[in-house]
């Protein structure tokens, strides 16, 4: 599939040599930045997890990523250990359109777990897949594979970027928005990505720390 996307989009998007290396490097510096200023919160974060469940308290999974290529993403595991398994039972309370699943008051979150969604902590371990080069600070969210295998062919073309850490979906309502619509927004973003769209969205960002109604 990468080999693919990047023969179909290469025309379209080869003229960004410089932004990318001044995104590239934005990236790294400010993941530092973040890891250093936020690592109280991370090491509280840490020890509730420990406490309140059993299990790793990072959570890694394959998401696919730049050109197709998957990767592992890392988060502050939210759930209980047996989430995938509990998953399949709650199939039909799909509160998401298309192949992704979003479920409002998700029986598999944990107390510790509704806490570090609602204020986007869960995401922070993704700063080492920025500082690794898998994602960007600003992107289109990385999905599953089972996921991308069920875009329609308009839809991979958000896979010409590195995934983000956060993105126009990330501020604008998240999962109050459709599927589509999502996908949209993603394709938007990757047409017109720049520094000034790119600072814009880091600073809206910070905002969601502060809690955002709609994650869970």
């Amino acid at each position: 599939m990468s080999e693919e996307i990047k023969i179909k989009f290469k025309e379209d998007y080869s003229g960004k040599s410089i932004y990318n290396f001044i995104k590239r490097l934005t990236d790294i510096v400010l993941s530092l930045l973040g890891i250093t200023i936020l690592s109280p919160i991370i090491l509280i974060v840490i020890i509730l997890i420990k406490i309140e469940s059993e299990g790793s308290v990072i959570f890694s999974q394959d998401r696919v990523g730049l050109n197709g290529k998957t990767f592992k993403m890392y988060k502050f595991r939210s759930m209980v250990i047996n989430a995938e398994e509990i998953k399949e039972k709650l199939v039909e309370k799909n509160e998401m359109s298309g192949p992704m699943f979003k479920m409002k008051n998700d029986p598999r979150i944990t107390k510790v777990g509704k806490f570090i969604r609602k204020t986007s902590i869960d995401e922070l371990p993704q700063l080492i897949n920025i500082i690794k080069g898998d994602m960007s600070l600003v992107g289109p969210r990385p999905s599953l594979p089972k996921e991308v295998k069920e875009f329609k062919p308009w839809m991979l073309e958000r896979l010409v970027v590195k995934p983000g850490l956060t993105c126009y979906w990330q501020v604008n309502g998240r999962n109050n928005i459709d599927f589509e619509d999502w996908m949209k927004l993603d394709i938007d973003y990757v047409h017109n990505r720049c520094i000034k769209v790119d600072v814009l969205l880091i600073v809206k960002t910070f905002f969601v720390l502060f809690g955002d109604e709609n994650a869970h």
